[in-house]
């Protein structure tokens, strides 16, 4: 499907118009379109990719989607939402939703002990275009619910008032148009080698390459609902790796890390004779099973056969290895008869590179045999359900290439075991699996929060929440001994809803393995050791004792605390008890989806020991929608996020905590006016005694918002408590006598400068990077500051290079 019909908003009596698209071999024929799953009737809707609705009436509301046919197949569309308003109803309120921001510790707390400030919001709905907007197929850029007025407010802090801008009116306007990115790293699996100068595609077009650490960046083309991205290692030492990459399509970037398979050492076969390569044998396992090449099967891209010498590389993907599992191409899905996506369980995946031996020429290979071990099949119903697959790399579906039958006539004289046979042709180069089609799915909803006090209004956006289907721990009833899908779904205002198989006969015959990254950062769990609390979890008992909630580190401390594991039950409509999620049955998506804060949700937090930010205009980064132009926006494009940070070193009995106070110091419209503060507790040096320190991020000097003038920030870092200057790094403050106007030094216990346009190194201590995700853009800019040189924080302390301020 390259054309999804889009989410329209429309009042009563207007004319609405949905489109959507496939491609295939051959060309799809027939296009079928649904309202809220509902076939439509009418020659109309047969046979075009076009729904047109004319004078739309209350009841039409709904969601809408397509499904195209041809002989090869079927494949639908995702849906679409149509809101059909009354004449004369507002689809965005004036009056804002509540949003609360943090204030600093030293502002005095409200009645109710909180120092949370309610600054209001405007949701980013879409808004009815008017009568004389023309009506299209693909998304509406024209209106969205966005703010029409801001107040400044001032809140009192310590003798002096602190200012604040609160949302005072919502209304329709422009809607944002941000670039959606992903952005991320590939590396092999083994090694952690990164994958440089690889080849990037998005189906069949190149889009790039990934840089010498293996970096990349893809902006997702308009109308995606699903990224399938493909890896190439140009000098084929690496597995073709194809990922269906999660991206938020409200904007911004999305970071993850690809692995990629190294290809197993090739084998040299005589073509002129049968050959059988075992499947799944590394490791001391007994093979899954193996791919048998009758004498005369490799052929020269021309047809002709070649006996010849042949270097043949078969690289197998283990279910039964989990340290694999992140290295697998694509989600394990394909589309059903009835063009629905749906997942698929693996036995096994298996790339294979044949080579004439001489030459190192590719070839292919005609009619081969894939044979495998019935007592790899744990679950009896599976063996008639087995079938061979292989990947299609433009749609990152699998594709049916046969049935996995039981073998018939006699066995070989040395085995015992029973064998399931299937047929395939080698013609190109793709990546085969022992599959089975599942239909017992559920959704999981996730949520992350900011730190572990796991208030509703501290929900991390962007997070990417990845789930794996796996066996249960040694001692639980057989299930079968395979990965089911692998998905990765970006955590939204509300929370992720992450598909996942389960079972509502036994609790724990599924169970799956959940992880969470934000901009490559792992988020931790909550504790299931050594107490395990139902409160801190998310999801009340008895339920929470169904799901067998257990972190990676419930037995072995040792091991990393950032995943957790559970049996995925499915919930019973009759028990009250499990009526209110986290586990929520297939057919229920969208009350996942819209599910309270307050009802059952599986959590993950961010573990950062006190670092406080605080914006005069508040913006929420994991949202770019939620960005205003102002002039005291700390960032002014939501395009572009350039972060700064300057290295403090403090030299001390303990951690400090250390300020930037950042002002307007050069635009005429912000001149005194305050940006923001951010607040960093300096990490104590491990070498070096009485020695800690600080990154401390400051406003970048720059344009502004209205791109007309720049602004060189007044930025003064100040450390708590009686600390005094005694040094300044002097290749910074040779550079910023060059760049006047100087700011006063007077007061000892802090330092002040007008921030330098011009991006510095590291020699400076000052570090800066620009990225089109603002969380990634600090933390890339962080990591920098406190890595700085490739001994580490200790050394540049020694050494003195790298420390702005001491």
């Amino acid at each position: 499907m390259v054309l999804h019909p889009a989410a329209k908003v429309r009042e009563a009596g207007q004319d609405v118009t949905f489109c959507c698209k496939a491609s295939g071999t051959p060309a799809p024929q027939k296009y079928f379109w649904y309202h809220n799953g509902t076939l439509l009737e009418g020659p109309a809707q047969r046979t075009s990719g076009r729904l047109e609705l004319r004078g739309l009436a209350p009841q039409q509301a709904g969601t809408y989607h397509c499904k195209a046919s041809s002989e090869a197949g079927a494949i639908r569309s995702a849906p679409a939402q149509l809101t059909v308003l009354a004449q004369g109803q507002q689809s965005c309120r004036a009056e804002p939703e509540p949003s609360l921001v943090e204030l600093p510790s030293e502002c005095p707390q409200d009645a109710s002990g909180s120092r949370f400030y309610n600054v209001g919001r405007c949701p980013a709905s879409p808004c009815p275009r008017g009568p004389a907007e023309p009506g299209g197929c693909g998304e509406e850029s024209g209106r969205c619910c966005g703010v029409r007025r801001m107040e400044l407010r001032e809140v009192p802090c310590s003798g002096s008032v602190l200012p604040v801008k609160v949302v005072a009116e919502c209304g329709c306007g422009p809607c944002a148009q941000p670039r959606v990115l992903v952005q991320g790293r590939v590396t092999a699996a083994d090694t952690g080698e990164p994958l440089r100068f690889g080849h990037i595609f998005l189906g069949a077009r190149k889009v790039g390459f990934t840089g010498y650490q293996g970096s990349f960046t893809i902006e997702v083309p308009p109308d995606t609902r699903r990224l399938v991205t493909r890896f190439v290692d140009g000098q084929q030492r690496l597995v073709d790796t194809v990922k269906v990459l999660p991206f938020d399509r409200r904007g911004g970037a999305v970071y993850q890390e690809v692995k990629m398979l190294r290809k197993k050492e090739p084998v040299e076969l005589d073509g002129g004779q049968s050959n059988a390569i075992p499947l799944g044998e590394s490791g001391g396992r007994e093979p899954v099973g193996e791919l048998v090449l009758p004498a005369g099967v490799f052929l020269r891209p021309s047809g002709e056969v070649f006996n010849g010498t042949v270097k043949a590389s078969v690289t197998f993907v283990d279910p039964r290895d989990m340290a694999t599992a992140s290295a697998a191409s694509s989600d394990l899905s394909f589309a059903n008869s009835e063009g629905e996506i749906v997942p698929l369980r693996t036995y096994g995946m298996f790339a294979v590179d044949f080579r004439e031996g001489d030459s190192g020429a590719a070839l292919q290979a005609g009619p081969v045999q894939v044979r495998m071990d019935a007592g790899q099949v744990w679950m009896a119903e599976h063996l008639d359900k087995m079938k061979l697959w292989s990947l299609n790399p433009e749609s990152g579906l699998w594709e049916e290439e046969g049935v996995l039958r039981p073998a018939g006539g006699s066995r070989r004289k040395r085995e015992e075991r029973t064998f399931l046979v299937g047929n395939l042709e080698i013609r190109e180069r793709r990546l085969f699996n022992l599959d089975v089609p599942e239909d017992r799915r559920c959704f999981v909803k996730v949520r992350a929060y900011s730190n572990e006090k796991f208030n509703p209004y501290e929900q991390l956006e962007g997070v990417v929440v990845s789930l794996i289907n796996l066996e249960p721990q040694p001692g639980f009833p057989s299930n079968p001994r395979a990965w089911g899908r692998f998905d990765s779904v970006v955590a939204g205002p509300n929370g992720a809803c992450l598909p996942a198989f389960c079972d509502s006969q036994r609790p724990d015959a599924y169970t799956a393995l959940v992880t969470a990254t934000l901009g490559g950062e792992e988020l931790e769990a909550v504790a299931s050791s050594p107490k395990l609390n139902p409160n801190a979890v998310g999801v009340a008992q008895p339920y929470l004792g169904k799901l067998g909630y257990r972190r990676s580190d419930h037995e072995d401390a040792a091991l990393k605390k950032t995943a957790f594991q559970i049996n995925v039950a499915t919930p019973d409509p009759n028990n009250v008890d499990e009526s209110n999620g986290p586990v929520y049955s297939y057919r229920s998506l969208r009350e996942c989806e819209e599910a309270p804060v307050s009802a059952n949700h599986l959590r993950f937090y961010r573990v950062e020991v006190d670092k406080y930010e605080y914006n005069v205009v508040p913006f929420k980064e994991s949202d770019v929608t939620s960005w205003t132009g102002d002039y005291l926006a700390w960032w002014p494009n939501p395009q572009e996020f350039r972060a700064c940070f300057i290295k403090v070193q403090l030299e001390g009995p303990q951690e400090y905590m250390v300020r930037s106070r950042n002002v307007g110091g050069s635009h005429p419209r912000t001149r005194g006016q305050l940006y923001g503060l951010r607040d960093s507790r300096s990490v104590r040096d491990p070498l070096l005694d009485n020695t800690s320190g600080a990154c401390v991020e400051f406003k970048c000097g720059g344009m502004l918002f209205d791109q007309s003038l720049v602004d060189r920030t007044l930025v003064s870092i100040i450390p708590q408590g009686s600390c005094r200057r005694t040094a300044i790094n002097g290749l910074l403050r040779d550079y910023l006598s060059r760049h006047p106007p100087l700011a006063e030094n007077n007061h000892t216990g802090a330092f002040s400068m007008l921030a330098p346009l011009d991006p510095l190194g590291h020699n400076y201590g000052i570090y800066t990077v620009t990225d089109q995700n603002p969380r990634l853009a600090k933390e890339i800019a962080i990591g920098r500051c406190f890595a700085g040189t490739s001994d580490g924080f200790s050394r540049e302390m020694r050494a003195g290079e790298g420390t702005a301020v001491t």
